[in-house]
């Protein structure tokens, strides 16, 4: 077994047109063994940036905490609000320090990233233990269903998807994947940002 695999839980997310969405299953296990289904692996770091963690539980905790400190810590010293890109890399730089006693979290981050003239872009991105970025136009994964996710998010996802089916799509894509891995599911949890607002809807999923 896996230290990857001890606890389960799967994250996805997507990018669409001037929005992003981020999703997670909600199963926290031991191995086999279901313990709770309303494990939290999704969190907000700043009105434009979502953080999700799936791994090891204490570890999600552990690195939750820490980098609502160091984005705090940005703020107070830069005096403005962090991007999505530099919170890519500053959850990579902390990944990294620890590399030769890694956590077991593979990070997936999205967020809007404002630009030059104003408007936001989609941003999403995704790291391994030891904090390598991957940068991505469509979709990342990450989690014990990432093959399943992988496959079945190839299938639904286009471009330039709108809120509401960026919405059905990323929701149906992680529904039917953790449908086929015994570590995820239990319902889910699905984030769509966009520059006006935040939606936050909770799916029910099979519990057996």
């Amino acid at each position: 077994m896996s230290i990857m695999e001890y606890n389960g839980g799967s994250v996805i997310a997507m990018v669409g047109k001037e929005c992003v969405a981020i999703a997670s299953d909600l199963r926290l296990g031991n191995q086999a063994l279901g313990i709770s289904s309303n494990f939290q692996k999704i969190f907000q770091m700043t009105d434009r940036i979502f953080l999700g963690l799936p791994g090891l539980a204490t570890d999600v905790t552990t690195l939750k905490e820490t980098f609502r400190f160091r984005v705090n810590m940005y703020t107070i010293k830069e005096e403005r609000e962090l991007e999505p890109e530099t919170f890519a890399h500053m959850v990579s730089s902390a990944l990294y320090e620890r590399r030769f006693g890694p956590y077991f979290i593979e990070p997936v981050m999205c967020g809007l990233q404002k630009t030059h003239d104003g408007s936001y872009k989609p941003f999403i991105a995704a790291t391994d233990l030891i904090g390598c970025l991957n940068f991505a136009k469509d979709f990342v994964v990450a989690g014990t269903a990432s093959s399943k996710l992988f496959g079945v998010a190839e299938g639904l996802w286009e471009p330039d998807l709108e809120p509401e089916d960026l919405f059905e799509t990323c929701a149906q894509t992680l529904l039917n994947a953790v449908d086929r891995d015994a570590y995820s599911g239990w319902g889910a949890e699905v984030y769509v940002l966009t520059k006006d607002k935040v939606i936050k809807r909770t799916l029910k999923g099979r519990m057996d």
